[in-house]
């Protein structure tokens, strides 16, 4: 496996979310136009309030992309029987731009864990073609990566890249 791969698969990204993969391009996920998303980042919530941009350098205009958010430790990294909480989806997503210029299918829930340590994880598709429609899944919880994926002719991802985040613990009065 590829450097690239190294750290999700020490972060058990590749496992519990993925497949093996070969990145084959490039995403740069960035909050607050400073905070640069690197594999096993840590954030704070209160860090990734707002959707953050998600630029797809180099590819190219004519193709279209699928991108996923998902955080695979709900509610808690021990037991997580809900996993995977997903975040965010959003197609359509021509090569050179960002996701501001695809279609959002499921909004962005910003990221609140409660219990321990929790993985963000930002997953990267290649469409065959223009995506037809992608309905929105029921529920946030039991969402599937993979399923998906395979619901929507999308094979394996072309990204991926995830940060930590936990509970912000509040100020402590005197």
């Amino acid at each position: 496996m590829g450097r690239a791969l190294e750290p999700l698969v020490v972060g058990r990204v590749i496992g519990d979310v993925l497949e093996p993969f070969v990145p084959t391009m490039k995403m740069e996920v960035t909050y607050n136009n400073n905070k640069h998303v690197r594999n096993g980042a840590e954030f704070f919530p209160s860090q990734v309030g707002t959707k953050p941009r998600v630029e797809i350098p180099g590819a190219d205009l004519r193709t279209f992309f699928t991108l996923v958010m998902t955080d695979p430790d709900v509610p808690g990294p021990s037991d997580p029987y809900l996993k995977e909480h997903l975040h965010w989806i959003v197609t359509d997503i021509p090569g050179t731009t960002d996701a501001t210029f695809g279609r959002e299918v499921v909004s962005y829930e910003v990221p609140r864990p409660s219990i321990g340590i929790h993985r963000y994880v930002f997953v990267l598709f290649q469409q065959n073609r223009r995506q037809s429609p992608v309905n929105p899944p029921s529920s946030r919880d039991h969402f599937c990566v993979r399923d998906f994926a395979a619901q929507n002719d999308l094979g394996l991802p072309v990204a991926a890249v995830f940060f930590n985040a936990q509970r912000e613990t509040a100020a402590r009065r005197r």
